[in-house]
């Protein structure tokens, strides 16, 4: 056999293990509770839908659902995602500045294909999403970091590196965002700050990835608008390009998500992907279609949105009454997650193993800082678990934590 290790190319060495999934392998045995997955709950996915809408597709259009696709997407989900954006987000489009993809996943990664030479530099939030961080390393991405605060980046930081970078001639290629109710954070960016972000790209002449799964998903508060769409108001830059998914508003086993962007940027990545899969699932976006276009998305949401409410109403409450003063989290207004932050002197990498000896699990907050720094820090997840399983999970995390801290 030959030698893995001295053959494979350089993108695979980069690649690391995702440290969710790795730690996920430690939450499987009996009994255990876990707030570390992402998952959506699997009691409100639309069964009754999939049934009616599958058998409609297959007798008026199966020969287009078990056929090849064209590349960019099929024409008839491109219509109502179109449809969507100006109904929802006042962002008037063309089929061109779209691009099908499978899953938010593949569109990061046609970002990094497209955009990314070795050591060059991205500007990353801190904390960041890591299934982001961890495509965009695969294409020998050097990260910058800018903290942020609770209304996002922070934007004079941000202005900072991007003069640093300039300054020092490097060739940084984009600023990568999760605005709406960020993974792992929970944290939206104001709409003052993306005004500032926008005017930022116009002037050192970078883009920006509007990383946007969760925006749908909002329980209370105004949603602000898009960089994507205050962009065009202004007329700034044609910098923005916005990344969509179905995962979590349908259904993730569909595996759809939606790259909106300037027409020269949809036609390089089309290329791109044509050499990945091809074209993504057509029964699949058929199946987006007709969500969107018999209006039961409406209803679908409307419904995920109490039961994901009632949850993180549920966990607040559970880490109000159970953790110990010197713990703070975030109490975000939609999205899966919130962030939990322990004393300074208390590492929740080191805590992970007591955590799992109390039977609840959490994700370490340091693995989504690209300076190895958050290490008291962890993500929640709420979308998950069952009421009675946040409860319990909660009471068992603030005796470990309660324990930590003691020995400490």
């Amino acid at each position: 056999m030959i030698d893995i290790a001295k053959n494979i190319a350089t993108a695979p060495r980069r690649t690391k293990a995702s440290v969710i999934r790795e730690l996920l392998k430690l939450t499987n045995k009996p009994g255990i509770i876990s707030f570390a997955g992402g998952l959506p709950d699997p009691d409100v996915f639309p069964y009754d839908f999939f049934t009616d809408a599958v058998k409609k597709i297959m007798d008026k259009q199966g020969k287009i659902a078990l056929q090849y696709g064209p590349t960019e997407g099929l024409p008839e989900f491109k219509e109502e995602f179109l449809k969507f954006l100006e109904k929802e987000e006042g962002i008037k489009a063309k089929p061109e500045n779209i691009l099908i993809t499978t899953a938010s996943q593949q569109a990061l990664d046609l970002v990094g294909r497209l955009f990314i030479d070795a050591s060059d530099p991205v500007l990353v939030e801190m904390p960041s999403y890591m299934g982001g961080l961890q495509v965009f390393k695969s294409y020998g991405a050097d990260f910058v970091g800018v903290k942020m605060d609770d209304e996002g980046i922070i934007t004079s930081e941000l202005e900072q590196k991007l003069q640093w970078l300039k300054d020092q001639d490097e060739h940084y290629k984009f600023i990568y965002l999760v605005p709406d109710f960020q993974n792992p954070s929970g944290v939206t960016l104001s709409e003052k700050k993306r005004k500032r972000v926008i005017e930022l790209s116009e002037k050192y002449n970078v883009a920006v990835i509007e990383d946007s799964p969760y925006r749908q998903i909002r329980f209370e508060g105004k949603e602000p608008k898009m960089l994507y769409r205050l962009d065009k108001e202004t007329k700034k830059t044609d910098n923005i390009i916005s990344l969509f998914t179905m995962s979590k508003t349908f259904a993730p086993g569909l595996r759809i998500g939606i790259i909106l962007a300037n027409e020269n940027i949809i036609r390089k990545m089309v290329i791109l992907k044509q050499s990945l899969d091809l074209c993504t699932s057509s029964l699949n976006q058929l199946l987006a279609a007709e969500f969107l276009k018999t209006g039961y998305f409406y209803s679908h949401v409307e419904k995920v949105n109490k039961v994901y409410k009632a949850k993180k109403d549920a966990m607040l409450s559970a880490l109000e009454k159970y953790m110990p003063e010197g713990v703070t989290w975030t109490k975000p207004q939609g999205g899966l997650f919130l962030w939990l932050k322990l004393p300074e002197n208390i590492s929740a990498d080191e805590m992970f193993e007591d955590a799992i000896k109390e039977n609840v699990a959490y994700v370490i907050g340091s693995a989504f800082h690209v300076d190895g720094s958050g290490k008291n820090t962890m993500r929640m997840n709420f979308s998950y678990p069952t009421l009675e399983e946040i409860e319990e999970g909660i009471k068992r995390l603030a005796k470990a934590v309660k324990n930590k801290m003691a020995r400490r």
